[in-house]
């Protein structure tokens, strides 16, 4: 790599408590470049340009720009250096206009600056659009009104309306159509003439093979290498991203598998997902696979009644079930551990015993009123089963650390005798002998007939505990892979639509409905 590049972002180090985000990663990348980020969910990518863009603060490392060593003090300061980040989560104002959030802080005035010039103010964000290529938006329009691909060309706009030096693109594809990639990928070939950096994260391989110069990997933190495009194929990729054998972590356990317990079946969410169909027996555990943006927590919070399908259905047990809320998916027997546990499985600033007790405040009940004595017992019998620490069940949950704050989750839904558990990144957060921990946690509920989805973003994971494996790609079922038929490069390939000869997937029709899932289903 060239010492004296553009950009040099050097020893990078960031760690998030526990958990190494990135680990001594150097990036460098020229004026006039596409220089796109690769790696799995988690490898780092965001949180490197996140780093550049003054967002997060790097533990140690260095960063130089044409030759000048800086210090990202905010993004603030990152966009006085020329620095634009378009990220996934929208920084729009929803009230306010698309010219408004355009022209944010730079609004023109008249009458010596004590007032908008609201028609300039619209004919500039008007000829800012139009350039982009960009042309059927109505300037007027409030952004609360438009749709999600729409609303990232607003922040493509916005990001582009001081002419930047560097450009950072961080899935900006997920939500554009295809005749919006069309336009986005012209204007990035113009940037690149114009001689703008631009940094392109995307797990969307095929775009990364259209439109970069080079390509960084990243895998677990660390940088892997960094290619020329025309130099390595699709399936190179996969195996640089990839890199590495199931991790001794994960506890062995024979299946015993029984009838079948959940049956979803043309399972739809407009716009979310589409003809989801796929079985769950008593006593397995079926991981669920997908990048980022392929509808996998989608179709848990529909199962949990949390989101309810458009179409289709979900059986238990034979019995077809009316899923409008999550208390009919609990009082069913289907319980969800939320891939945001503060936001959306704890009350934070309440206790231990309040958190377990949630889903099952019927078991505790003496006539109309809580038996407060059998709730503690109850509770505490969960906590000590499994091993929260410390078990002292008046403790409030913000205390605990993030693995424990997991195992009150899973106490809960286990208080309220579950018979289907959906895990929706059921070890973010948390460290590994915590993992562990979890991982012999799930065994032991299989082993007393509990099924099990297992959603996550990480393959070892997926392939370490499951006794079958779901790959999602852009809202739809496109594997269903026995243990002895997956593997890390299988599932990578699956998720991203390219098989060995980097063809589209097989069992993918051509409106992205898989054959082989449809027929595996049900087994």
């Amino acid at each position: 790599m060239n010492p004296d590049a553009f950009l040099v972002m050097e020893g990078i180090n960031k760690r998030f408590g526990g958990t190494r985000a990135l680990s001594n990663v150097t990036v460098r990348a020229e004026r006039g470049e596409v220089h796109a980020l690769v790696g799995e969910n988690g490898a780092g990518k965001s949180t490197l340009m996140n780093i550049l863009s003054g967002a997060v603060m790097p533990d140690s490392g260095r960063i130089s720009i044409g030759g000048s060593v800086v210090t990202m003090a905010s993004p603030h300061h990152a966009n006085s250096l020329g620095i634009r980040a378009v990220h996934q989560e929208f920084s729009l104002v929803p009230h306010l206009t698309i010219a408004e959030n355009i022209l944010m802080g730079k609004l023109p005035t008249r009458g010596a600056g004590l007032w908008i010039d609201w028609p300039e103010t619209r004919r500039r964000a008007g000829a800012i659009l139009s350039d982009l290529g960009f042309t059927r938006l109505d300037v007027r329009a409030r952004v609360s009104h438009l749709s999600v691909s729409h609303q990232q060309v607003v922040e493509i706009a916005k990001a582009l309306a001081e002419k930047p030096s560097i450009l950072i693109l961080d899935e900006p594809s997920a939500v554009l159509s295809k005749d919006e990639l069309a336009v986005l990928f012209s204007l990035i070939r113009r940037l690149r003439a114009e001689d703008t950096l631009v940094l392109y994260i995307s797990h969307r391989l095929e775009e990364v093979f259209e439109i970069a110069d080079r390509i960084t990997v990243l895998r677990d933190g660390e940088r892997v290498d960094t290619v020329r495009r025309d130099a390595v194929d699709q399936n190179d990729l996969i195996r640089m991203m990839v890199g590495r054998s199931v991790e001794e972590i994960y506890p062995r356990r024979a299946p015993r598998q029984g009838p079948e317990i959940l049956a979803v079946r043309n399972l739809r969410r407009e716009g979310e997902f589409a003809d989801v169909t796929f079985s769950l027996r008593q006593g397995e555990v079926v991981g669920m696979f997908g990048l980022v943006g392929s509808g996998r927590t989608e179709v848990a919070r529909s199962i949990f009644g949390a989101e309810p399908a458009s179409s289709g259905e979900v059986r238990l047990e034979g019995r077809k079930l009316h899923l409008r809320s999550p208390r009919d998916a609990v009082s069913a027997g289907i319980s969800l551990v939320t891939e945001d546990r503060k936001r959306d499985g704890l009350v934070m600033s309440c206790t231990i015993r309040d958190n377990v007790s949630l889903a099952a405040f019927s078991r505790m009940r003496r006539g109309l009123f809580l038996d407060r004595r059998r709730q503690a017992r109850l509770v505490d019998e969960k906590v000590r089963a499994l091993a929260v620490r410390p078990p002292v069940i008046g403790r409030l949950v913000k205390t605990l650390s993030g693995g424990n704050q997991q195992k009150v989750v899973l106490a809960k839904w286990l208080l309220s005798r579950t018979r289907v558990l959906v895990l929706d990144e059921p070890t973010r957060g948390v460290d590994i002998g915590a993992k562990v921990e979890i991982y012999h946690l799930i065994n032991s509920l299989v082993e007393t007939g509990v099924s099990v989805l297992l959603i996550s973003s990480e393959m070892p994971e997926v392939l370490g505990m499951s006794d079958r494996v779901l790959v999602m790609r852009e809202g739809r079922l496109v594997g269903d892979l026995a243990r002895a038929e997956a593997s890390e490069e299988r599932l990578l390939q699956y998720a991203a639509g390219v098989m060995g000869n980097g063809t589209p997937a097989a069992g993918v029709r051509g409106n992205g409905a898989p054959r082989a899932a449809a027929a595996k289903g049900t087994t």
